[in-house]
């Protein structure tokens, strides 16, 4: 729990503090990439760790990931540039690919299907104590002239979990050789940071025809279909294709690429729309981010034991969607008269919703196989969704550029409410695309999935 608010709160603190960063800083247009770098340097590890976390255990992971995350923090609080805090913030990312993954591993491993849904009420209330810290925290250091200490607090936070995870977390794991598969490993990594890359500069670095920003992303495509072809030959890859074969894998990591986009479209986004389009004070513009993050865990606390215990994960996961559509459409067509208590509601609502939709399908996708292929299942649905959140930041970061640089700049007050106007329409984009990914998902009970977990890993369904 205590690692899970390593990654919670860094989830929600810095968004209420990027005007205060850039002011001191600068660099508004390439604020996106404190987001993207991270949460693609997340991405491209999580297969990694996933799959050593199978053959070495979690634990040492969950350490070793514990540790670079602190190691970034403290250098993104001594960053003197937005070139530097942007680097610093893949170091934090590369930390956290291991300790959100291992510690839902650890839980999937430790608890039963029934058991985790009392559990994962107490992991919720991590999260919905985050979801209050988290902003208040990052808006008051943002008044305060400290924005420096969002990352700071997290000191104390890593080092308690570290010694609590080496003291109280025993597991016994069969050591057995293995190799690590480093040319997936490189070629997924450099072809996320092109098509990124492509997405977040072009129209601010280079125009969108230009012959760079065809390279780029030719060139990015072209090494993804490189990656899949290497995962084929690969003796271990980190993202066994078999994982993309099954039609539960496959629909529950689509609808984590969806929950990943929709929450770091909203994350990114709200506080600078309220606190620059109405002149809200980042304190309140956190605030109403965190009905968001407060409403996810309160649903998920209650997912098992109310819902997919009784009526399985799909019709669980589509009562969620129909929320988060509920929601994403009130913010949409309210979006040109910014109102702090709509978006407060309607970032509620998404988060009432998202909570029924990303722990039942982790937990779906979990209980389908044993402990041996547990990690690389996980880890698959974690890449998935910070893919999207990657992906996710980059497509609505150039599109609040276009329409900033149309409509008067970052300092136009009605600017930034037409750029918070535009990004909001395409979360609600996002959304109809997760809900289709929901439907196709297959028909499974709790107790089916209790049944195919102690299945072997090829023929468990």
């Amino acid at each position: 729990m205590v690692s899970t608010g390593l990654i919670a709160i860094d989830a929600t603190i810095l968004a209420t503090a990027v005007p205060s960063i850039v002011r001191e800083l600068g660099g508004f247009s390439s604020f996106p990439w404190l987001f993207s770098v991270y949460l693609l340097a997340q991405a491209v590890s999580v297969p990694v760790y996933a799959k050593l976390a199978d053959t070495v255990g979690r634990k040492p992971l969950m350490l070793f990931g514990i540790a670079v995350f602190l190691l970034g923090s403290v250098l993104c609080g001594l960053a003197w540039s937005m070139p530097v805090l942007i680097a610093f913030r893949a170091l934090q990312g590369l930390g956290a690919g291991a300790v959100q993954p291992m510690s839902i591993t650890i839980a999937g491993d430790i608890y039963s299907i029934a058991e985790r849904a009392r559990v994962q009420g107490y992991i919720a209330s991590v999260w919905g104590i985050s979801s209050v810290v988290g902003p208040a925290l990052g808006g008051l250091f943002a008044q305060l002239h400290l924005w420096r200490w969002i990352f700071f607090v997290n000191i104390p936070l890593c080092l308690l979990a570290g010694v609590l995870i080496w003291r109280n977390f025993h597991e016994k794991v069969e050591r057995r050789p293995h190799r690590i598969d480093y040319a997936g490993a490189v070629l997924l990594t450099s072809a996320m940071t092109l098509l990124i890359l492509g997405v977040l500069e072009g129209g601010q670095a280079w125009a969108w025809s230009s012959p760079t920003s065809i390279a780029v992303f030719a060139v990015g495509t072209a090494l993804l279909v490189g990656f899949v072809f290497a995962e084929r030959r690969a003796a271990e890859p980190i993202l066994p294709m078999w994982v993309l074969s099954r039609r539960l894998l496959l629909t529950t990591s689509l609808t984590a690429l969806g929950v990943g986009a929709i929450l770091i479209g909203l994350t990114s986004y709200v506080p600078t729309y309220l606190e620059v389009g109405i002149g809200s004070a980042p304190l309140v513009g956190g605030l109403a981010l965190a009905a968001l993050t407060l409403g996810w865990p309160l649903s998920a606390a209650f997912s098992g034991r109310l819902f997919y215990m009784k009526y399985g994960f799909r019709p669980t996961v589509l009562i969620g969607m129909g929320l988060v559509l509920l929601g994403a459409l009130l913010l949409a067509l309210r979006a040109q008269t910014p109102q702090v208590a709509v978006v407060a509601v309607s970032c509620f609502v998404i988060g009432l919703g998202l909570g029924l939709v990303a722990a039942p399908s982790l937990i779906a996708a979990q209980a389908s196989v044993g402990w041996a292929d547990r990690g690389v299942v996980t880890g698959a649905n974690m890449f998935a969704r910070s893919i999207g959140s990657a992906v996710g930041v980059a497509v609505f970061g150039a599109v609040a550029n276009a329409v900033l640089d149309a409509s008067g700049g970052p300092t136009n007050p009605d600017a930034v409410i037409d750029a918070g106007s535009a990004v909001f329409i395409a979360v609600l984009v996002a959304t109809l695309l997760t809900i289709i990914s929901a439907v196709a998902m297959p028909k499974i009970r709790a107790d089916d999935a209790e049944l195919s977990r102690h299945e072997p890993a090829a023929d468990s369904s």
